[in-house]
């Protein structure tokens, strides 16, 4: 990645959970780093791990083994107070459920993590109001979720999860409820945003999506089997 400075560093990175049947490695002896305002796109079957990483860089879940440093931390160190914390902050999620709650408007929607992190109200809707612009819903802030498209909710949800100084975004299948020409323009908005700046991992299983990314990041029984940019491989691993 030459002199880019990494948000995310795994090495040798697992989660092994127990079962009747022995442990099960979900993640498994992974090494990644994610630069600086880079589009990593995740791919791989049901059950391939992608999830589990998520869950992993942002901090929902522990490592069993290895070293994950997000946006500076080791997340090892990190109390379960202070890891709420930096997901309040600098990380925002985004899902193929939108999560949005129906009574609030999508301003009010935005806001609410900079409200959880002790803004005032009026700053928050404020800021709310400049992440819809950048997402491309400028005005839409009065409105309801029932009262949009299910694209324009999905590019709420990015709104709300880059609000404010949040640097990393997680998107676990955040077209997959989506036609394809919405799906298409959610994948757009992420990588506008990425071109700003903001660093995003998208897991997906629609092959199109690959298009909007830097690098292009295939698992399979909770490692990375592939690398690649665009068509060209670039470096693997395998079991």
């Amino acid at each position: 990645m030459g002199n880019q400075l990494a948000s995310v560093i795994l090495s040798g990175v697992r989660r092994t959970y127990a079962s009747s049947g022995g442990d099960v490695h979900a993640v498994n002896d992974v090494d990644l780093e994610v630069a600086d305002g880079e589009f990593i796109v995740l791919m791989g079957t049901s059950g391939s791990g992608k999830t589990t990483l998520l869950n992993l860089i942002g901090g929902l879940d522990r490592a069993s083994a290895g070293r994950l440093e997000v946006l500076g931390e080791d997340l090892a160190g990190l109390s379960e107070a202070r890891l709420a914390r930096l997901r309040m902050i600098s990380i925002g999620f985004v899902f193929q459920e939108l999560n949005l709650l129906p009574e609030l408007t999508l301003q009010e929607n935005v806001a609410l993590p900079l409200e959880g992190s002790g803004v005032t109200r009026a700053e928050a809707r404020r800021r709310a109001d400049e992440a819809l612009v950048r997402v491309g819903l400028s005005g839409l802030g009065p409105r309801f979720p029932d009262e949009v498209s299910g694209g324009q909710q999905q590019r709420a949800a990015i709104a709300r999860a880059v609000v404010g100084e949040r640097r990393l975004m997680l998107a676990d299948e955040p077209t997959g409820a989506l036609d394809s020409a919405t799906g298409a323009q959610v994948m757009k908005t992420l990588r506008d945003l990425c071109d700003s700046g903001v660093t995003a991992i998208v897991s997906t299983h629609n092959p199109a999506n690959a298009e909007y990314a830097d690098r292009v990041v295939r698992m399979q029984d909770g490692r990375i089997v592939e690398i690649t940019a665009g068509s060209s491989f670039t470096s693997g691993q395998s079991a």
